[in-house]
C-alpha cells in the first residue's frame, strides 16, 4: 500500500505522508517520496507542491527499528546519506515545495520540513530534533538547515537538549512562517500556493534559484548572481506581459495559466 497520497489540482500537487500512526520515515517510505517526487517534477501542469501528513502526526522521524540495527559506521553513513540525498533534491526542486506541518514534527520529520521551501504549521503541533536522547545527531540536514533558519544559539539549544517546542514558538524563531487553527491549515496554505502559480513560473524558478545558491557563496558572489539573474528575467514574455499589465491597470494574461 503506498505511504503517501498524491492529488493534482489546480497546478498544485498535495503529497500527504500515509503510514500510520506516527508518519515514520523508513527506507521504503524515503524511497517512496523519490518516485512520488519524479512524477511531481515531470508534470509540467504542476506548479507547485504541498506536503503534508495524515492523523496527529506530520511525521516522528526516521523509524526507531531501523535505527537500532545501525551497528556499524558504514551503515550509519550510508543511511543519513541517503535521507540527505532525498531532502537536498527537495530543496533545490524547481517548483516550489510548501509544508503544511499538521502535527508533531520532530527528528526526521523537522528535517524533511527545513528543506521545504515555506512552512506552515498548525496551532499547536510540536516540532523538535530529539536525536541527542538517542545518542545520535540528526543525520538528514538538521545540523546543517537549522541554524541557517534559526541562528546557531538557537539550533545548538534544541539540537543539544532534544527538547521540542510548540508551533506559536517556531513562529517568533523564524522556524515557519505561518501558524494557523488546524482546521484551516490546508486553505490556508492552498492559498499561499495559488499566490504563487498566479506568478510568472520563469520568474519563480529563478527566485528559488537565487535564494538557494546564496546559502553556499559569500554576499558579494550572491549580489553578482542575483544581477545576473535579474537580467535574464529582463528579457521574458512573462516580464513584459506584467509590467504592461501594471501599467494599463488590468489583469495578467500568461499563457499557461
Amino acid at each position: 500500500m503506498p505511504r503517501q497520497l498524491l492529488t493534482i489540482s489546480h497546478h498544485v500537487a498535495r503529497i500527504t505522508l500515509h503510514h500510520p500512526p506516527a508518519n515514520v520515515l523508513n527506507l521504503s517510505v524515503i524511497k517512496e517520496l523519490d518516485l512520488v517526487l519524479n512524477e511531481v517534477e515531470e508534470d509540467e501542469y504542476v506548479r507547485v507542491v504541498i506536503v503534508t501528513g495524515t492523523g496527529r502526526f506530520f511525521c516522528a522521524g526516521a523509524d526507531i527499528n531501523e535505527l537500532a540495527r545501525l551497528n556499524n559506521q558504514h551503515a550509519g553513513s550510508e543511511f543519513a546519506g541517503r535521507g540527505q540525498q532525498l531532502f537536498n533534491r527537495i530543496e533545490r526542486s524547481k517548483k516550489p515545495i510548501l509544508v503544511a506541518i499538521n502535527g508533531t514534527c520532530v527528528g526526521g520529520g523537522l528535517e524533511l520540513a527545513l528543506a521545504c521551501h515555506i512552512r506552515i504549521a498548525a496551532a499547536g503541533a510540536m516540532m523538535g530534533l530529539p536525536e541527542i536522547k538517542l545518542g545520535l545527531i540528526p543525520g538528514f540536514g538538521g545540523t546543517q538547515r537549522l541554524p541557517r533558519v534559526v541562528g546557531a544559539s538557537k539550533a545548538a539549544e534544541l539540537i543539544l537538549t532534544g527538547e521540542s517546542l510548540p508551533a506559536e514558538e517556531a513562529l517568533r524563531i523564524g522556524l515557519v512562517s505561518r501558524v494557523v487553527p488546524p482546521h484551516e491549515l490546508i486553505a490556508e496554505t492552498e492559498v499561499i500556493a495559488s499566490l504563487i502559480t498566479a506568478r510568472g513560473q520563469s520568474a519563480v524558478e529563478t527566485a528559488l534559484h537565487a535564494i538557494r545558491g546564496g546559502f553556499d557563496i559569500p554576499l558579494a558572489e550572491g549580489l553578482d548572481r542575483e544581477a545576473e539573474l535579474f537580467g535574464r528575467l529582463c528579457v521574458t514574455s512573462e516580464k513584459q506581459e506584467a509590467v504592461r499589465a501594471f501599467l494599463e491597470k488590468r489583469k495578467l494574461k500568461f499563457a499557461d495559466v
